[in-house]
């Protein structure tokens, strides 16, 4: 498959994005590499290769849960820069 400028142009309206020339021929020969890649992978014989479904033979590899020590709200507090005992004080994250 050939990256044509026609196919470059197409794919960057798609994805909303605008290259220089410079950009447009980098992007364009690694694109052509990737494919070619693909390209080369398809031509491999897999028949005899069964499917991975996952990446390792565990299964549901689960820890006990275990009861450690914790913190009071005290020691909590000793190392906060911001906080209104017994609260931590944040960051406003939410903008209305």
């Amino acid at each position: 498959m050939e990256i044509t400028d026609e196919l470059f142009e197409k794919l960057a309206n798609l994805a909303k994005l605008k290259f220089d020339e410079t950009e447009k021929l980098q992007i364009k020969n690694d694109l052509q590499n990737m494919i070619g890649l693909i390209e080369k992978m398809n031509d491999l014989d897999t028949s005899n290769v069964e499917p991975l479904l996952h990446m390792t033979a565990n299964v549901n590899m689960w820890r006990e849960d275990v009861i450690t020590g914790s913190i009071n709200n005290v020691e909590a507090m000793q190392n906060a820069t911001n906080k209104n005992a017994p609260f931590f004080i944040v960051p406003k994250v939410i903008i209305k």
